[in-house]
């Protein structure tokens, strides 16, 4: 358990947000996590919300250098397995249950737990992860929850996600128990629709510019 911490940590250090993509189209996979990596965000979660997740998961990671593949929405052990096989170097679920905890055991890759309680955080401290994920972050407390569980939770840490953007991402990143966070912003739709590769390495090198 803790060199997979360890590895995660590693990860999750590489910059102060990490891209949640929803891939629709298998072919602006590749183009879209290089305009990521060139903006500065090599760790890159692509979430299994989509037909095309699973084989976006493995092009980025044969095809993207410098690329740090992981897999997101993940909800049961087939999924872990499944994004496991494909190339993801670690794993990020919504919410936890024992089936996932298990899946974890089984598999080398690194496993990103969420939770949105205090009790939640308090089960998976018990299981010895110290690094989880605060979904959906703005909807269940936002900032200043996460701030509210910093000295009884100590030595916890969260990537939060959900809600958060370039406005309100520093109110997470300020605070002592954030080590990261997660966002959909730096990969709008309509810039992928167009192609516009540029425009969101732009939006990478802002979002890898955001300090406390």
């Amino acid at each position: 358990m803790i060199e997979k911490t360890e590895r995660l940590l590693s990860v999750l250090k590489l910059q102060p947000v990490v891209p949640v993509l929803i891939i629709e189209d298998l072919a602006t996979a590749v183009p879209l996590a290089r305009a990521l990596v060139a903006g500065g965000l090599k760790a890159i979660e692509i979430t299994l919300r989509t037909p095309a997740a699973l084989g976006a998961i493995e092009a980025v990671a044969k095809e993207v250098e410098g690329a740090v593949t992981g897999a997101g929405t993940i909800l049961n052990a087939e999924h872990y397995a499944a994004a496991v096989k494909a190339g993801a170097q670690f794993i990020v679920s919504p919410g936890t249950t024992p089936d996932l905890l298990d899946a974890a055991d089984d598999h080398e890759a690194s496993f990103l737990p969420g939770a949105s309680t205090a009790s939640e955080a308090m089960i998976l401290r018990a299981e010895g992860y110290d690094v989880m994920k605060f979904f959906p972050a703005e909807q269940a407390g936002g900032a200043a929850f996460l701030k509210s569980l910093s000295s009884p939770l100590a030595g916890t840490l969260f990537c939060p996600t959900g809600g958060i953007t370039l406005k309100n991402a520093k109110d997470y990143l300020s605070l002592p128990n954030v080590i990261c966070v997660g966002g959909s912003w730096v990969a709008p739709r309509e810039l992928v629709a167009a192609g516009d590769w540029a425009g969101i390495t732009k939006l990478a090198s802002e979002a890898c510019a955001l300090t406390a």
